[in-house]
């Protein structure tokens, strides 16, 4: 059984010029809507068009990519501590997902700063989380497991991408965070394996992290984003 709060709405505003929504209770559908939108303009700045939010281009458009990213994490884990699965866990699993909320919330937080002192950031999106059973301890950890796991893989997509030497140092700060998130986590749904935070489905035989495009990230990412997001300016 889903949560009374599956489908309640809660605003976390961090662009003073949103106006939509940051919290839908929803989730994880398997058929993504693909959220890497071609064909609108590669401004410096991000523009709304048709209630699609433009990431913007260069530097500026890669931490507004992950600016977006960590919005969806951190509205899950807010979604997390209101649940039964959370209510219900053992003290050591409630202290990871507050740990972990109050993670995703600083990041949202830290890439709000950087960017708005070199730009504009993109406004708080409308995400969904419907099929999320956030009583379900099997269901939260294993959304987290895939979030965290997405999320690493991004930031070794994106850092290549980054030209300006200080946003790679915010980038690197981050991912090595997530990392130690999805590790946390891994472990948790083994139950206890040593050797699952670190198995072949995220670590290469050359013993490195994989890594996603942001097409490829984004395209996962419309499994839970309502907001559809333009990244056709981010370098390539």
């Amino acid at each position: 059984m889903k949560t009374p709060h599956a489908n309640s709405r809660v605003v976390a505003d961090r662009s003073p010029h949103s106006r939509r929504n940051f919290l839908r209770k929803s989730g994880m559908g398997i058929a993504a809507a693909s959220l890497f939108l071609a064909g609108c303009a590669d401004d410096d700045d991000p523009i709304m068009m048709d209630n699609t939010v433009n990431l913007g281009s260069g530097d500026l458009g890669v931490l507004n990519y992950a600016f977006a990213l960590e919005q969806l994490e951190a509205a899950f884990y807010a979604t997390v501590l209101q649940g039964g699965y959370f209510s219900g866990a053992n003290a050591d699993e409630q202290q990871v997902m507050r740990d972990l909320a109050d993670h995703e919330r600083a990041h949202v937080d830290f890439l709000f700063a950087a960017i708005s002192s070199v730009g504009s950031a993109i406004p708080a999106l409308e995400v969904d989380f419907s099929s999320i059973d956030f009583d379900s301890r099997d269901s939260v950890l294993g959304t987290a497991q895939a979030f965290e796991d997405l999320g690493v893989s991004a930031y070794n997509g994106a850092g290549r991408l980054i030209s300006d030497p200080n946003h790679l140092v915010v980038a690197g700060k981050i991912v090595s965070v997530e990392a130690r998130h999805a590790a946390a986590i891994r472990t948790l749904n083994s139950g206890g394996n040593p050797t699952a935070f670190a198995n072949s489905e995220v670590v290469d035989s050359n013993g490195l992290d994989l890594s996603r495009t942001p097409a490829q990230v984004l395209a996962i990412a419309g499994n839970y984003v309502v907001t559809p997001i333009d990244a056709s300016g981010l370098p390539q």
